[in-house]
């Protein structure tokens, strides 16, 4: 008999999954179960999970292809696995509102992020949802983004005065450039799977809208970044060791508090690979 629950969290995204024992293979009906809540819920929160690299790469494995990225240091025996630690890397980018990877033609379907090592205090991360900002947009306002492109740029969270600052550094960062370079997506995005329509631009890697004029989009940009972040359309987590949360990448944004310092933070995410946005 399956015993995982879901418990919602609030009305726009969240929930605490419970029941299920990640660090061991999952069955079909948990599998299914997890990504019906995830298509649901958007972020999904698992309790007590000691799950090591291997472990964490399998659960992940699950639901996609994983990614291996192209600035943070991941973990040798298991590089699908990036390693965010404040005592080694400048994570700073990770304390702004951003959808990861959208510097990829094929941004992530989603990622899991399990925390390693906290902080006493602070350190917590929210997560917004795209669709309840979407759905909160008047009619007219809505007609008016439906159709334009943004523009999205690997190094507005990765600038390479912060990430070029040795000659390995910059060899990596000058690598990621080339591979990556600025690349467009829709500013409202459809959900392959749901079909709900979603915000898809993020002060993390957006960096203006198309066919707009550059005052016309700097102003749009400004009012749909602070729009999609209310306190309404956002859950706040506050992380104890062994948790785990997975989010859709597709419709979230999310912002790793930086309230710690010098305290030491450590967590590891996969990143799965997701597909073209339209």
């Amino acid at each position: 008999m399956n015993s995982l629950t879901v418990t919602p969290l609030s009305i726009a995204l969240g929930a605490q999954i419970s029941g299920v024992d990640i660090t061991q293979p999952l069955n079909l009906e948990d599998r299914d179960a997890i990504e019906q809540a995830l298509l649901r819920l958007s972020v999904l929160f698992l309790r007590d999970q000691p799950i090591n690299p291997r472990q964490q790469a399998r659960f992940a494995a699950n639901f996609g292809d994983l990614h291996i990225h192209p600035i943070y240091p991941n973990v040798p025996e298991q590089p699908e696995v990036l390693i965010l630690d404040t005592a080694v890397t400048d994570v700073r980018d990770n304390a702004v509102w951003h959808t990861d990877v959208t510097f990829l033609p094929t941004p992530a379907l989603g990622a899991v992020l399990s925390a390693k090592l906290l902080p006493a205090f602070g350190g917590d991360t929210l997560w917004a949802s795209g669709i309840a900002a979407y759905e909160a947009l008047s009619e007219p306002f809505k007609r008016l983004l439906d159709g334009l492109t943004a523009t999205h740029d690997f190094i507005k969270s990765f600038p390479l005065e912060r990430f070029g600052t040795s000659a390995q550094d910059l060899a990596r960062w000058e690598q990621a450039r080339q591979k990556n370079p600025p690349l467009s997506h829709p500013v409202v995005r459809t959900h392959p799977v749901s079909g709900r329509k979603s915000l898809f631009v993020s002060d993390g890697f957006t960096t203006r809208i198309n066919e707009l004029e550059p005052a016309e989009s700097e102003a749009i940009l400004k009012l749909l970044f602070a729009h999609a972040t209310r306190p309404e359309s956002t859950i706040r987590w506050r992380w104890q060791e062994n948790d785990v949360a997975f989010w859709d990448n597709r419709v979230t944004q999310h912002y790793a508090v930086d309230d710690y310092r010098p305290q030491r933070r450590v967590m590891h995410r996969a990143t799965i690979l997701g597909d073209v946005p339209f």
